[in-house]
């Protein structure tokens, strides 16, 4: 018990100074030199650090194109046109097909999940995870992650491909 009220106390002590630290003196001001609307005032706090300002907390960072401008994203989408798409998150840099199971064999199935790590053509730019489904019943499934040629074949056909479509809006 002795733990806990040395505890409560230490607690206590912090939020009191840490709230009273922040605290001065009453300062006159004259309206002439300030301004009487409270988000000029809150700003100019803020730039002469003052006050609480979140900065950049909030907003993400990173340069914002339309999907239709990134090539690595339209390339991406055009290699796995034939695949219905279960996520698609531009802002998040995710791509995600569904199950896909030829005709031929039912019981195996395929979920590629595409991950854009940069705007880049490069391979280092996109991490692509392939996704197997084995269902001996219908209820009776496992799922692993496959690691193929799979990977490779659409990497490499993904890249050639934004390459072509990044060559040709540059000629534009």
């Amino acid at each position: 018990m002795k733990y806990h009220t040395k505890l409560y106390f230490f607690c206590l002590i912090s939020i009191i100074f840490f709230s009273l630290n922040s605290c001065s003196l009453y300062e006159k001001t004259n309206t002439r030199e300030v301004s009487t609307n409270a988000s000029e005032r809150a700003r100019a706090a803020v730039d002469s650090g003052q006050g609480l300002g979140l900065g950049n907390i909030l907003k993400r960072g990173g340069n914002f194109e339309f999907s239709s401008s990134n090539p690595m994203w339209r390339a991406s989408l055009e290699v796995l046109d034939f695949l219905p798409l279960a996520v698609v998150d531009y802002s998040g840099g995710v791509l995600i097909t569904d199950w896909y199971a030829d005709d031929f064999d039912s019981k195996n199935s395929l979920k590629i999940t595409l991950r854009f790590l940069s705007n880049e053509i490069r391979t280092d730019s996109i991490k692509i995870i392939v996704h197997e489904k084995k269902c001996a019943s219908s209820s009776n499934c496992t799922v692993k992650i496959l690691n193929s040629r799979i990977q490779e074949e659409l990497l490499t056909s993904i890249l050639k491909k934004a390459a072509v479509l990044n060559k040709k809006t540059k000629k534009k």
